[in-house]
């Protein structure tokens, strides 16, 4: 077990489940926005905006967007933890990582609940 510089541990089977399980999310939410799309060729803003205004579309956006944030903190954590070595700097990557992140989430709620 490694107990990353910003107190978060992370063990190597929990990450590599988390990441391939958010894969799972994120295709199974891609493919049936791309069947939609396909069905629907000729989308019109208002069906777009009433797609989106539904609650059970907008819980499966935000569980998409959480998968993929989920996805990237572990593909970044991994990538500084191998290769950037100074602690001090791969600590500070890892928080500016983790607010980017977190911003992105926010904002992606808060677009998505003002449709």
């Amino acid at each position: 077990m490694v107990k990353s510089v910003l107190g978060v541990k992370h063990q190597g089977l929990r990450d590599w489940i988390l990441q391939r399980l958010s894969a799972i999310l994120m295709a199974i939410y891609t493919i049936g926005l791309t069947g939609y799309l396909l069905i629907h060729a000729d989308l019109s803003f208002g069906e777009w905006h009433y797609l989106f205004s539904q609650t059970w579309m907008k819980i499966a956006t935000i569980l998409f967007l959480w998968g993929l944030l989920v996805h990237a903190w572990i593909g970044i954590w991994t990538i500084f933890t191998d290769y950037v070595k100074p602690f001090v700097l791969r600590s500070i990557l890892n928080t500016l990582v983790l607010l980017m992140l977190s911003a992105c989430f926010i904002w992606g709620v808060l677009i998505l609940w003002s449709v």
